[in-house]
C-alpha cells in the first residue's frame, strides 16, 4: 500500500477522534451552565427545551437526507437512553456539586467496556485498559481526591449507566443510519419525554439567565455535540469514544477556572493524568501501525 493510500485510510478516523474532542469540549462547557439554570427552572422543563431546540435546528437537515429502514426505532431507542441519563444527571445536580456529577457520569469509561465485553464477548487491548485506569485516576484527582455518596450521587451514577448504553448503541447503530436523522430524532424523544413532566415539576417559567443556558446547551452540547459523536462513532469503537469524551471534565476544569472555579494542583495533575490515560490508549495501535508499515517493507523484494 503507498504512503498516499494508508494516508488516506487514516484520515477519517483521526477526524472522526478530533470530531470527539470537539464534542468533549461542548458537553464539558455546559456544566456550569446547567448548575445555575436548574436554579431558576425546574429540570424537566430545561431539558424540554434544550433538546427541543437542538432537534428544531436539525431536522430541515435530516429531512433532505434520504431514510434508510428502521431509522425511526434506532433513534428511539437512542433517544430514550440519553433521556434516561439527562433526567438523572440533571436532577442529581440539585443534590451534589458540578465536579462530583462529572466524575460520577464519567465511571461510563468503566462500564462501556464491561458492557461491551458481555455483549460481543471482545474485551479491551491491555493497552486501553492501562488508560482507563490513568484516567479515572487523574479523574478523581481532578475532582477534589473525595467523594461524598448520596442521592445525588446514586442518580448520577444511574446516569452514567444510561449514557453508557447510549454509546454501545450509537456504536451499532450510527453506520446504518444518517447522522442527521438519527441526531435530531434522539433530541426530539429526549424533549418529549420531558415536556409534559416538566408540566408538572414547576412549569416552563423561565428566567433569562435559564432561557441564554437552554439555547446555547440546545445548540452546542445537543445540536451540534450530538452530531458529532453519532458521525465518528461510524469509525470509532464504543470504549475508544468513552475514553476520548473523558476530555469533557477537563474542559469543565477549565471553563470552570474561566469562571473563577481554580482547579488546585491536584486538579491540575488530574487533568494532565486524564490526557496521558487517553495517550496511553492510544499510543499501542499506533504502535502496532507503524510496526505493520515496517514489516510490509521488509518483506517486500
Amino acid at each position: 500500500m503507498s504512503a498516499r493510500a494508508r494516508a488516506a485510510r487514516r484520515r477519517p478516523a483521526t477526524t472522526a477522534h478530533l470530531a470527539l474532542v470537539i464534542a468533549a469540549f461542548f458537553f464539558g462547557s455546559t456544566f456550569v451552565v446547567v448548575k445555575d439554570a436548574v436554579k431558576d427552572v425546574g429540570p424537566l422543563p430545561f431539558l424540554a427545551v434544550r433538546f427541543a431546540v437542538g432537534s428544531v435546528v436539525l431536522w430541515p437537515l435530516a429531512w433532505r437526507r434520504p431514510p434508510t429502514r428502521g431509522w425511526p426505532r434506532a433513534g428511539a431507542w437512542c433517544g430514550l437512553a440519553v433521556l434516561v441519563g439527562y433526567v438523572f444527571q440533571t436532577v442529581g445536580l440539585q443534590y451534589t456539586s458540578s465536579s462530583h456529577s462529572a466524575l460520577i457520569t464519567y465511571l461510563l469509561i468503566v462500564i462501556v467496556p464491561i458492557i461491551g465485553a458481555v455483549v460481543h464477548r471482545s474485551p479491551p487491548s491491555g493497552s486501553t485498559v492501562a488508560g482507563i485506569a490513568v484516567a479515572l485516576v487523574g479523574l478523581f484527582l481532578l475532582n477534589g481526591s473525595s467523594l461524598a455518596f448520596g442521592k445525588g450521587e446514586a442518580l448520577t451514577l444511574a446516569c452514567a449507566c444510561a449514557f453508557a448504553v447510549h454509546i454501545v448503541l450509537l456504536a451499532e447503530l450510527s453506520p446504518m443510519h444518517d447522522t442527521f436523522r438519527l441526531t435530531a430524532l434522539q433530541l426530539a424523544v429526549v424533549s418529549a419525554g420531558c415536556a409534559v413532566p416538566g408540566l408538572f415539576t414547576g412549569g416552563y417559567h423561565f428566567t433569562a439567565r435559564a432561557w441564554i443556558a437552554a439555547v446555547y446547551t440546545g445548540l452546542a452540547a445537543s445540536a451540534a455535540a450530538f452530531g458529532l459523536m453519532v458521525w465518528a462513532q461510524r469509525r470509532v469503537g464504543p470504549t475508544r469514544t468513552a475514553l476520548l469524551l473523558m476530555l469533557e471534565p477537563v474542559f469543565a476544569g477549565v471553563v470552570g477556572y474561566v469562571v473563577g472555579d481554580r482547579l488546585g494542583a491536584s486538579g491540575v495533575v488530574g487533568a494532565v493524568l486524564i490526557l496521558a490515560g487517553i495517550l496511553v490508549a492510544e499510543a499501542r495501535p499506533s504502535i502496532v501501525a507503524r510496526r505493520g508499515r515496517f514489516l510490509d517493507r521488509a518483506v517486500k523484494p
